[in-house]
């Protein structure tokens, strides 16, 4: 079972300016809505859809010492590079910090443009073909390979899949053929 923190040990940490941060990072959903058109909640990045403050699961006032231990980790790994498994980022979250550190994503608060084109289009964590920082700028998850920007997704896989389509295409076309003889055939008669 897990061990609770105090709750009132839990909102003192929280109070602590090395914490305060944490509470800027709706600037990157904001960012996402607007620039996407869609609407964006806090699974993006973490565990909980409502984001890290909360007392539900993934949210700060819910861990135990050991998941604060490494929450605090995730906040101390400033330069890229560091593997990080903070409780309350989900997969592309945690990505995130390994890829760009901490002082990255704090300095794109303030333009959270900055975040996409420092995650550059190499890393893919669901495989669907559409880069993580295209994913946060069209609002779609990351983590989740049947959703994405329709148009995108459709290109892509017509790309991925052309052999596969015209494979199709020709049995179609040889079925259709093949039934149009047989019924001729049997007109015929």
């Amino acid at each position: 079972m897990k061990r609770h923190v105090n709750t009132a040990f839990v909102l003192m940490l929280l109070s602590i300016n090395s914490i305060a941060p944490a509470f800027a990072y709706p600037a990157f959903q904001r960012f996402s809505e607007k620039h996407s058109g869609r609407t964006v909640n806090c699974a993006m990045c973490h565990v909980n859809p409502q984001g890290p403050s909360g007392t539900g699961y993934g949210q700060l006032l819910s861990l135990t010492a050991d998941e604060l231990a490494k929450v605090d980790a995730a906040r101390d790994a400033a330069k890229p590079g560091v593997v990080v498994d903070s409780p309350i980022m989900n997969k592309f979250g945690n990505h995130i910090i390994k890829t760009l550190g901490m002082e990255t994503v704090n300095d794109a608060i303030g333009a959270p443009e900055l975040l996409a084109k420092s995650l550059g289009d190499k890393s893919d964590l669901d495989g669907d073909g559409i880069s993580d920082a295209q994913e946060f700028l069209d609002g779609t998850d990351p983590l989740d390979k049947f959703n994405g920007e329709p148009k995108r997704l459709l290109l892509i896989n017509l790309f991925r899949y052309t052999f596969e389509l015209l494979f199709v295409a020709v049995a179609i076309g040889l079925i259709i053929f093949g039934l149009t003889g047989f019924i001729k055939s049997k007109e015929t008669k």
